[in-house]
């Protein structure tokens, strides 16, 4: 045997078995979600066939108007450019409960399921202010521990259903996207929530004075929401929103396994046009024709700024999150919207009786005052198309 030819045997075996042993460490540790990770490279908006689903039902659809002036404003040229350039598939814009402009690319239409990503949040927040109106959840003050076990001794027994509805629950979740053994991608392609939280989330620090943004807020809000109302999540998403505000289409929400957990966080598959109702039901004070849904005092909560500190800022107090949803001011326009993973948005711009939502395959990597760069074009092209 030659000594090249003996050098490549002994780097093959050895590559053998680290390969064996890292297979084997993943297997006793559980870890089997690398395997999909690894596979799957990074998270996308068509992710709907990696995982099982439970279906968020509609009923009887109703259908948006269509505004005289329909597609006939124009995006202006830069703001083409920037859709574009992310990728965007869907770009709505409503003006008066009226569709004035919608456009759609790379085969998607306004029957195209898309991944909602971090836009579940906000819904979350929402069917936690439903529970609470109908005296499930007996307060927002409440200990969690009142409904979950593994957080009723230490600081966790301190932590209220308010402090995690702003993303203050103190806990050691890991909100990273890119790392391979981070928590959150644990969440994302991992098939027990439950166990995760119960194992690896705890609250470590004092609740209710530091906002940082976290999924797991969100997981632990939905496990609440099971046990206060004893309901699938997406079950009671269809009968207290999906149902009333008349989806024209059913949503598809994620699930940790077969007949698992909802990923709260996250991963809500539906339209734009359906989307928008969301944003449509918060731009009338929780109101749908008629029929409250939501309680006003509970809207205003949550799109009122938290004034927490943030963690990397102890000095400056939050004004851009309420519960579940971000808020924000574009051009003396106060906003609240919808945000997710990838540039996922639903924008309500109240002064304007308008709505925006804007899905898409990727976001600018810049943010200016923790706004990414994208949200700038999206805003010019809804307000320049309605004018």
């Amino acid at each position: 045997m030659n000594r090249k030819y003996k050098w490549w045997a002994v780097l093959l075996f050895i590559a053998g078995v680290l390969l064996i042993s890292v297979n084997i460490a993943i297997l006793i540790t559980g870890n089997t979600y690398v395997y999909k990770a690894l596979i799957f490279n990074y998270v996308n908006i068509d992710d709907l066939d990696l995982f099982h689903t439970r279906a968020v039902k509609n009923g009887t659809g109703e259908p948006w108007l269509i505004s005289t002036g329909y597609n006939k404003g124009k995006i202006p040229d830069t703001v083409r450019a920037e859709l574009e350039k992310l990728e965007s598939v869907a770009y709505l814009v409503i003006k008066d409960d009226s569709i004035r402009y919608e456009e759609y690319w790379d085969h998607y239409s306004e029957k195209s399921l898309s991944n909602s990503f971090s836009m579940a949040k906000s819904v979350i927040g929402l069917l936690i202010g439903i529970a609470h109106d109908e005296g499930k959840i007996k307060s927002l003050d409440e200990p969690i521990g009142n409904y979950l076990e593994d957080y009723k001794e230490g600081l966790a027994a301190q932590t209220t259903i308010r402090d995690v509805l702003m993303m203050s629950s103190g806990s050691n979740w890991d909100e990273s996207y890119s790392s391979l053994l981070s928590i959150t991608t644990k969440a994302y392609y991992g098939s027990s929530l439950e166990k995760l939280l119960h194992n690896e989330v705890k609250i470590d620090k004092a609740p209710g004075r530091i906002w940082n943004y976290k999924s797991g807020d969100t997981q632990i809000l939905a496990f609440i929401l099971e046990k206060a109302t004893g309901m699938h999540v997406a079950d009671y998403a269809s009968e207290k929103l999906w149902i009333p505000i008349g989806a024209e289409l059913p949503a598809q929400w994620s699930l940790d396994s077969k007949d698992g957990h909802e990923k709260a966080f996250c991963c809500i598959y539906s339209n734009a046009r359906d989307f928008a109702r969301i944003g449509k039901l918060m731009l009338d004070s929780g109101n749908w024709n008629g029929r409250q849904l939501i309680s006003k005092d509970f809207v205003r909560q949550a799109i009122s700024a938290n004034n927490l500190v943030y963690d990397d800022d102890t000095t400056s107090r939050v004004t851009s999150y309420g519960y579940q949803w971000w808020l924000m001011n574009y051009k003396d326009h106060p906003i609240f919207y919808m945000r997710g993973l990838l540039g996922q948005y639903v924008f309500v711009i109240p002064d304007q009786r308008m709505i925006v939502v804007r899905l898409g395959k990727q976001r600018e990597k810049i943010q200016v005052n923790r706004i990414p760069l994208e949200v700038n074009y999206i805003l010019e092209g809804a307000l320049s198309v309605c004018n």
